[in-house]
């Protein structure tokens, strides 16, 4: 099983659209866990709308702080923005350019999501 940590600015976006799409993907065959380096105070509603479309219920979510506990429990980490993560140097990094959704259009959230969906497929099939 392997432990994958989702990380973006404010943790109300692309990291939690990121956690909640692996755990759709993967089941229980890996965890995933998601955080910010500057956590904002609730999700975006734009985000919740979207993955709720697919039946992914995000109303639960509260953003968290990136702290050294989450990256020891974190085998792969996968930063959604630029220049929020530390360096990581004993774990697995992967670095996705994500649009921020954030006051974003509903199809402009969407695309993200698909987006980010497509990325998190490719990373469970890679994880087997």
């Amino acid at each position: 099983m392997a432990t994958v940590l989702f990380v973006c600015v404010g943790n109300q976006g692309r990291s939690l659209m990121g956690e909640r799409l692996f755990r759709r993907a993967a089941g229980r065959r890996h965890a995933a866990r998601s955080a910010g380096a500057a956590p904002g105070l609730v999700s975006h509603p734009e985000v919740v709308a979207v993955l709720a479309e697919l039946g992914i219920d995000a109303t639960d979510h509260v953003p968290r702080r990136l702290d050294g506990v989450l990256l020891d429990w974190a085998d792969v980490v996968v930063s959604t923005c630029d220049g929020v993560c530390p360096p990581t140097p004993d774990k697995v990094r992967c670095d996705w350019q994500i649009r921020d959704p954030m006051g974003r259009p509903l199809e402009e959230v969407r695309a993200i999501r698909d987006e980010i969906a497509r990325r998190v497929d490719e990373l469970v099939a890679e994880l087997g």
